[in-house]
């Protein structure tokens, strides 16, 4: 059962709703939207080049925090995991009631200059093969230094949105393996990545396969 490693790029779209000028109008987007709106701006950060404010993961934090000026709003937008919420129509009206809270404790809207209005986006992940085949999972601590972050981000994060069972790619070829994977497979899902920007995802996985692999030779 061989593993093909993959890469991918995005392409960015409008995401088909208006755009946000003040809080009021980010709350009744984000009511609206697509979920692939939601997605994009929670989970494709990280490879988007653009993004270039890690203090905060998802694109509704950081606005908040940079043109809003509303540092209370984007803490608590910011602590906002979207892999912790069952789907995204969860995600989407915990954002809609704390924006919702939010504007209750204000005694204004705040709004941006024209210019600085939240642009909703969404994209298409365009795939494309590596050229590189695993056999078995011992390979993997010889492969994961040498592939990219796009593709890390691919088989380990955008997987979880494209697969039925919601786990990562290697973690779901792993259980095809049956015994002697378990704590690979364990190691895997215990990886809480959504904080990690893609280098620090990438090392921790070489360090978590490289840990195993080390008890496996010893």
């Amino acid at each position: 059962m061989p593993f093909e490693v993959k890469d991918c790029t995005l392409i960015t779209r409008m995401g088909g709703v208006d755009t946000a000028v003040n809080l009021r109008e980010l709350r009744e987007r984000i009511a609206i939207c697509p979920e692939d709106c939601l997605f994009h701006h929670f989970s494709e950060t990280l490879i988007r080049p653009s993004f270039d404010d890690p203090e905060f993961r998802n694109d509704f934090a950081v606005w908040s925090a940079r043109f809003l000026r509303d540092r209370v709003l984007a803490e608590r937008l910011g602590i906002l995991n979207p892999y912790k919420f069952k789907s995204f129509q969860l995600l989407r009206e915990t954002v809609v009631e704390i924006i919702d809270d939010r504007l209750s404790e204000l005694p204004y809207i705040p709004s941006v200059p024209k210019g600085d209005d939240f642009i909703f986006m969404r994209a298409a992940t365009v795939v494309f093969s590596s050229g590189v085949v695993l056999t078995n999972p011992a390979e993997l601590v010889e492969i994961l230094p040498s592939i990219s972050y796009s593709s890390i981000y691919y088989h380990f994060i955008e997987a979880r949105r494209r697969t039925e069972s919601r786990v990562d790619d290697f973690t779901a070829w792993c259980l095809g393996f049956g015994k002697g994977c378990e704590e690979l497979i364990g190691a895997l899902k215990s990886i809480d990545f959504y904080y990690l920007t893609l280098p620090e995802l990438k090392k921790t996985l070489i360090d978590t396969v490289e840990s195993i692999t080390s008890k496996v030779d010893a």
